[in-house]
């Protein structure tokens, strides 16, 4: 008997607003714009079949709803909505199984704020940029686990006004602005995620942009860090148990291959966008519950710009969506 399966994935929408709205300084879809961008969104989601699926980027809701009924894979399912902060943009979670509860999350913990020296410098951060957003599910098998939604700090550096945004030493004052507030966004996530984590068996996936590959810094914050291999098997048993697992990872060890980038910017391809999750959907790990058995990276719309005079269409998205299959144990 085949066992059951579902698949979730992450989406970047890249603005996706109503039509004649503006979402940043002079910029808007006209009505024909629009339309284009639901109609291929709509069209993505049928490629990738998915039963749950995080988005980023998005401005209002009823955009999303659009998207959602232009499909033919996705009419049903329910959605889950964090509005953005101030202006910016908001995350969301579609699920076509049962919602048992949902949180927003905007500030950071008191207990996540970072210091420089003992509490004597303290980061000025206790925000995310975007809203994170934590749904809980039923899965077929009934039980229950947790979804994060995530859109962690951009690379795009964070410069001021009355500076020269061409000048190199501002632009990595700029970087490291950015870098500063996604590792602050990133610890704060990691804490957060703790509280399902810690102690419990059971099932945590978080999915999104986090604008960063697998191997940065900033991501491994989320995920974990593993227990060093020279420890006795007893002290690495809590430490394994408060891990994500990248499912890119779990991939490359099925097979031989690693075709895994979802951004192209000035000409380097990247890996911003990740779904991870906890150890019970780690084939490796001997108590799983289930596991991810493959990965899709639907990229085939991007291309190298420094390769080619075109543009991608404003009407798609410019990063490539992660799909990862799960089959349920018996």
């Amino acid at each position: 008997m085949a066992k059951q399966q579902f698949r979730i994935g992450t989406f970047n929408l890249n603005n996706l607003v109503l039509p004649e709205v503006e979402y940043y300084h002079g910029e808007s879809y006209s009505v024909a714009d629009y339309r284009q961008k639901v109609d291929w969104t709509a069209r993505q989601l049928d490629r990738m079949q998915v039963d749950l699926v995080g988005f980023q980027e998005i401005f209002q809701p009823e955009a999303l709803a659009d998207v959602l009924a232009t499909t033919q894979s996705a009419q049903q399912h329910q959605l889950v909505m964090a509005d953005g902060i101030g202006k910016g943009p908001g995350v969301a979670l579609a699920t076509r199984f049962p919602v048992l509860g949902q949180r927003v999350y905007v500030d950071f913990p008191p207990e996540s704020w970072l210091s420089v020296d003992a509490e004597k410098a303290r980061i000025p951060l206790t925000s995310f940029s975007h809203p994170v957003l934590a749904v809980d599910v039923e899965l077929p098998n009934g039980m229950h686990c947790t979804v994060f939604v995530v859109h962690l700090k951009s690379k795009r550096p964070t410069m001021f006004r009355e500076v020269d945004r061409t000048d190199p030493v501002e632009i990595a004052k700029g970087q490291a602005r950015s870098l500063i507030r996604r590792a602050a966004e990133a610890t704060a996530l990691r804490y957060i995620l703790m509280e399902k984590l810690r102690d419990r068996r059971y099932p945590v996936i978080v999915m999104g942009d986090v604008n960063d590959n697998d191997t940065a810094v900033t991501t491994q914050l989320v995920s974990g860090q593993p227990p060093w291999e020279c420890w006795p098997f007893r002290r690495k048993v809590p430490v394994w148990d408060t891990l994500l697992y990248q499912v890119k990872d779990i991939q490359a060890r099925l097979g031989y291959g690693d075709h895994y980038y979802t951004h192209i910017h000035n000409g380097h391809y990247d890996s911003l966008d990740h779904i991870m999750v906890s150890e019970e959907f780690a084939p490796r790990n001997r108590n799983h519950i289930g596991q991810v058995i493959y990965v899709s990276v639907y990229n085939d719309h991007l291309f190298d710009q420094t390769l080619l005079d075109d543009q991608i269409e404003r009407w798609k998205s410019d990063h490539g969506q992660v799909v990862a299959t799960i089959a349920l144990d018996d």
